[in-house]
């Protein structure tokens, strides 16, 4: 693959401390070293620059995504929708603040109103993280009431939290006390029940808004994609016999952090017969000459754009075995012929019948789908396999900008080895576009 540089770190064609002349960067946000907001890297918008992608304008990617959630609010006849899921959060607002703590301490909340007006409750101390936001109209505080926080004062402070809600949902929505809620402690659920808000399910509103990526989404999406190709190339680059798993797997994270990416969700990286089953995490097994090394990425890069992809490939200057091909081929074939299905107005019954059918031997161990929404993390909707649609899926009509990762894992039961492949595409007005660059491995598909 063609990088901006070798994978040794000598002779580096970039400066990743170039600085740029002018108040802004090629996002629009502020060229200022010493800045609050988070975000790409010099070291990244170099090497974006190289590759000839565009930025996002991050002013028009927020406002749209406003006006995605306003919409399904209007819809529905919502006064408004109140957030506690980080990533929900960071939709409406595009602020971040411990990210990861707070998917388990809840001490965030955001309160959209179907008119627009924006109030984020933040965590104590920390105004400065949002002051760069004008979408944001109002900051305040006291979300949290779990029971670290809050031990015997939970009902108390939940109680003066949803105060705060009905007085914006009076302010905001007159009559509507219909609100849509995403996440919530059981407290502060039946505080707003005693109060009289009509609580309805939140997530249905925000996946739907953000089912549709805008055109600078999609750039930031690009640009997450590339930086994570970037990681994959480096961290295979360093791949060799006598390695443990967690030694490779840690150059993707800090690759990841270099070029302002934030977070891994899973650590699914596995050598030799830990490829099979699946699902199993990086550790300290040593690799091999000869095995096979399969992962998938479930990286939040730049721009807090997940980028969720899946490479196998063979450890070692060693030629794969006849089964070691066979199993890359029946993944590389099944992902390939089930994004040719995809384009607008097609359903995810058509792909669940028409897709490409895994051999038997494979199909007990098979992914739990067979492609998935992708944004700020993996979303809505899923595709399921013929084997699950009954009891687990859903249908839908696919539309332009819809974002998906279509995905593999072919893996007999009581196999030796597994292979993981997987590739991320954007649905468009003709069809699909496959914005993954990075290279499927030749020997493996040789015949």
């Amino acid at each position: 693959m063609n990088y901006p540089f070798n994978f040794s770190g000598s002779n580096r064609k970039i400066d990743p401390t170039r600085r740029r002349p002018g108040q802004f960067k090629p996002d629009g946000s502020p060229n200022d070293n010493d800045r609050v907001e988070i975000g790409p890297t010099d070291l990244a918008i170099n090497e974006w620059e190289e590759l000839g992608l565009e930025l996002p304008n991050l002013t028009k990617m927020r406002e749209f995504r406003l006006e995605r959630i306003k919409e399904q609010l209007v819809k529905r006849d919502l006064a408004g929708v109140l957030l506690f899921d980080p990533l929900n959060i960071r939709y409406a607002t595009d602020s971040t603040n411990m990210q990861v703590w707070i998917t388990h301490n809840h001490a965030r909340a955001c309160f959209v109103a179907a008119s627009g007006h924006m109030v984020l409750w933040d965590f104590h101390s920390c105004e400065h993280l949002s002051a760069h936001l004008p979408l944001v109209k109002e900051l305040r505080h006291g979300a949290s009431f779990f029971y670290f926080e809050s031990g015997d004062k939970l009902e108390q402070h939940a109680q003066q939290f949803a105060e705060q809600v009905q007085e914006l949902l009076q302010a905001h929505g007159g009559d509507n006390k219909r609100l849509a809620v995403d996440k919530i402690e059981i407290a502060g659920l039946r505080a707003l029940d005693k109060l009289g808000v009509e609580v309805s399910d939140g997530q249905e509103v925000m996946e739907l808004a953000r089912v549709i990526k805008g055109p600078d989404e999609i750039k930031a999406m690009r640009c997450s994609v590339a930086s994570t190709e970037i990681c994959m190339g480096l961290m295979q680059a360093v791949t060799e016999p006598g390695l443990s798993e967690n030694d490779i797997w840690s150059v993707m994270h800090a690759e990841n952090i270099r070029r302002g990416g934030e977070w891994i969700e899973c650590r699914i990286l596995s050598s030799g017969p830990r490829t099979n089953p699946w699902f199993q995490e990086s550790g300290p097994r040593i690799v091999q000459a000869g095995e096979l090394l399969a992962y998938d990425t479930d990286l939040v890069g730049p721009y807090g754009i997940c980028a969720d992809l899946s490479r196998t490939y063979l450890i070692g200057d060693v030629a794969p075995t006849t089964e070691q091909k066979r199993l890359y081929r029946v993944a590389h074939d099944h992902i390939q012929e089930n994004m040719r299905l995809l384009g607008p107005g097609v359903t995810a019954y058509d792909i669940t019948e028409k897709g490409h059918r895994l051999p038997k031997e494979f199909r007990e161990g098979r992914y739990g789908v067979m492609m998935h929404g992708v944004g700020l993390c993996d979303e809505y909707p899923c595709v399921r396999y013929p084997e699950d649609v009954e009891h687990h899926g859903y249908d839908l009509v696919f539309e332009p900008g819809m974002a998906l990762c279509v995905e593999a894992y072919v893996g007999a039961q009581g196999g030796k080895e597994g292979v993981k492949l997987e590739d991320q595409v954007i649905i468009t007005e003709d069809g699909f576009e496959n914005i993954t660059r990075f290279p499927f491995e030749v020997a493996l598909l040789a015949d």
